[in-house]
């Protein structure tokens, strides 16, 4: 597998028993690859800025990006001539924030492929799906937001500050999480254990946070 310019974002799509790799990246596209015998099987066109996320709907065949354009796009994965919509929060005014720009640096899809929540310059915002109409914007901090992702009944978020937002559907902030980073880059969840469910945040510095109950922080891991 070779792509000239550089990955901003990926994922991997298991479909039809194999797997596939999707990456957005800065010549504006997204790449589909066949992971097993690195075969560029489709570009994906529209975008006309880096990609920076990448977010796939529980059904496999659609997924949706997020790019420094200020858009926010959905695809269906087995016909990249054209997105099938998309959507620009920065043009809606409850969302925008021109002094940090109109560029979405995450997306993410809930697993009941619901609602779409995004976010980057544009202030955090909950999409219904079917719709593709805001519902719900969250009175977060006044930064850039970097990472999103639901998690059971809530919205994790994070951005250029150091902490971790805990937020509602409805936008009700349930709590503040101090962090190690001051500008965190990226927080995950290890959804496939059942019982022992952490909390991993990382960002600009050495130390990578682990929440054992995600309202607090256990401990750090340090690689110096």
């Amino acid at each position: 597998m070779h792509c000239p310019f550089h990955f901003k974002c990926f994922l991997v799509n298991f479909q039809d028993g194999g797997m596939r790799l999707l990456a957005g990246c800065g010549d504006s596209l997204i790449h589909l690859w066949d992971i097993a015998n690195g075969k560029h099987l489709s570009s994906f066109c529209g975008h006309v800025d880096y990609v920076h996320s990448i977010a796939m709907r529980p059904n496999n065949l659609q997924f949706l990006s997020g790019s420094e354009d200020g858009s926010v796009r959905l695809w269906d994965i087995r016909d990249g001539r054209q997105s099938v919509h998309h959507i620009e929060p920065h043009k809606n005014e409850n969302c925008d924030r021109p002094y940090l720009g109109k560029w979405i640096q995450t997306v993410a899809v809930d697993s009941a492929d619901d609602w779409m929540v995004c976010g980057g310059g544009p202030r955090l915002c909950l999409w219904h799906l079917r719709s593709m109409a805001p519902t719900t914007v969250f009175d977060a901090s006044n930064v850039p937001v970097n990472h999103a992702l639901f998690h059971d009944d809530s919205i994790i978020s994070a951005g250029v500050e150091p902490y971790i937002h805990h937020w509602a559907i409805n936008g009700e902030h349930r709590a503040r999480v101090p962090s190690s980073p001051t500008n965190v880059f990226s927080v995950a969840v290890n959804d496939r254990s059942v019982s022992s469910k952490v909390l991993a945040v990382a960002g600009n510095c050495h130390k990578i946070d682990i929440c054992t109950n995600f309202g607090y922080r256990a401990f750090s891991l340090s690689f110096c």
